[in-house]
């Protein structure tokens, strides 16, 4: 019967270890008289032993003197014996009346209860109590082995580093798991040892500030959460994230976290990253070469296009003024001809300064906002005002930069005559500290919360991206009173107003 699941059907084996009689026959008859036990009898040390050993009993009844060992020879040899705790069944030793030093070192030695033998035998009526009390005792603390034997091989079969810490002025490690060989080149041994060791092996460039995080949540026994890099033993270096929670423990609250190789999602958003500015460059230069083609087909549409409706309309007008010169009714369809020209030009001018306005290339982009806001009040109806303060008015910004603030604003413009149903847009432009601050707010509607977070909104993505290019910070916002566009822009140091 395995000594772990006695029933009370069954009954208790106990092996007797005692060399008097007497003795004997007393325990027998208190062990008869309260009920299910089994008695086994052994009036040597060795004797006991080997029936201790055999995995025929459940405990052990031992007593002190013995003609070939003591009671504390014979606790020795049954540890050394049985290979690991839990492996020996539970043994009661019975002392004198005045072995209180016995006793205790007994205990030490690994008994787990003892009885004193008084004259009067009244240890007796105690014994079937006690024999329950520790076999109870024993079944407790083996589920416990087996529940933290079953524990501790989930935790270390799992790919990362299970550690236990205390709390209380950077407590000291106080288990890590066996991956950490594995992570790191060191045993678990090793890094228990040395409470130095993490900070040690932290990345020079993250050590200050990942180990102040480490001590700062294990003193207040709270949450971590970090990410840092290690250098393993055999060289290089790995990114970790080390996350733990505050748990109960037998002495107070400690932290259970796990260390967790994140190298490789590291590595995938560096390539995920690099691969983002690389497409925010290719951006920025096809918008380059995409304004610098606009600014030729304007130029030439202006000199070819341009002058050749110019010069026809001219030709129409001489024709008509020689056919009132010789005394005749000039042609009706040549002054209908004139008009229509006229309007060509007029649309040759709307188009060329759509693609690019030349204002923006002779006087600057402050000037160029001015008059895109007359232009806008005057297409759509709308109430523009653009405000720039006298120190952004002094500042020369180069050409990309212009262009793309240029953009910008045209592309909040076009959005609050589309969709705004505002009567009032306003265009402000400040200096703060390092950066100039563009703001485009109107009295409409409000953009939906949808609408800002929808990737199918190529105008404000496209705003975004163009910001961004430049180390901008661009922001929307609606709500019931409008919609407030904001970006701001970090000044170089060529870009002080001079």
């Amino acid at each position: 019967m395995d000594k772990q699941n006695t029933t009370a059907t069954e009954p208790v084996r106990v092996l007797i270890v005692e060399d008097d009689m007497v003795d004997r026959m007393a325990c027998r008859r208190a062990f008869r008289a309260a009920g299910a036990y089994a008695l086994l009898e052994a009036e040597t040390g060795q004797q006991g032993l080997e029936l201790a050993l055999s995995g025929q009993v459940d405990c052990v009844l031992l007593d002190y003197n013995l003609p070939d060992l003591t009671g504390l020879e014979f606790l020795a040899s049954l540890a050394k014996l049985a290979g690991g705790e839990g492996a020996a069944p539970p043994v009661m030793m019975l002392t004198g009346a005045d072995s209180a030093t016995v006793a205790a070192e007994a205990m030490r030695r690994g008994a787990r209860d003892y009885l004193v033998k008084d004259t009067d035998g009244r240890y007796l009526e105690l014994l079937p109590a006690g024999i329950e009390r520790m076999l109870r005792e024993q079944r407790l603390r083996l589920d416990k082995q087996q529940a933290e034997t079953r524990f501790r091989t989930l935790v270390e079969q799992i790919h990362a580093v299970s550690y236990v810490a205390g709390t209380g002025a950077c407590g000291a490690l106080q288990y890590v798991s066996p991956q950490i060989r594995m992570l790191l080149g060191y045993t678990p041994e090793e890094w228990l040892a040395d409470s130095g060791l993490l900070r040690a092996r932290m990345h020079p460039d993250d050590r200050d500030a990942a180990w102040a995080e480490v001590c700062a949540c294990r003193s207040a026994a709270r949450a971590l959460r970090v990410e840092y890099r290690l250098l393993p033993r055999g060289g290089g270096e790995l990114w970790v994230r080390d996350q733990a929670d505050p748990v109960p423990g037998p002495n107070g609250p400690v932290l259970q976290g796990i260390l967790i190789d994140i190298s490789a999602s590291k590595a995938a958003e560096q390539a995920l990253r690099q691969s983002q500015d690389e497409l925010r460059r290719l951006g920025a230069h096809q918008e380059r070469i995409k304004e610098e083609e606009r600014k030729r087909i304007a130029q030439e549409i202006h000199d070819e296009l341009g002058g050749l409706l110019t010069g026809i309309r001219a030709y129409i007008l001489v024709a008509q003024e020689r056919a009132v010169a010789a005394g005749s009714t000039p042609e009706p369809l040549l002054a209908d001809t004139a008009d229509l020209v006229q309007s060509a030009i007029e649309t040759v001018r709307r188009v060329i300064t759509d693609l690019r306005p030349s204002v923006l290339d002779q006087l600057g982009v402050w000037a160029a906002l001015e008059w895109y806001a007359d232009q806008v009040a005057l297409r759509a109806g709308l109430r523009c005002v653009c405000r720039i303060d006298a120190q952004a008015a002094a500042l020369e910004l180069d050409a990309d930069r212009s262009t793309m603030l240029f953009r910008i604003v045209q592309e909040a413009l076009t959005n609050v005559v589309r969709h705004a149903q505002a009567t009032q847009a306003t265009i402000d432009v400040a200096c703060e500290p390092g950066a100039l601050r563009l703001t485009v707010s109107d009295n409409g509607k409000g953009i939906a919360a949808e609408g800002l977070l929808s990737r199918e909104s190529w105008g404000i993505l496209g705003m975004h991206e163009r910001s961004r290019s430049f180390g901008g910070q661009l922001a929307i916002t609606g709500g019931p009173d409008g919609t407030v566009l904001m970006l701001r822009l970090p000044l170089e140091e060529n870009q002080d107003d001079g």
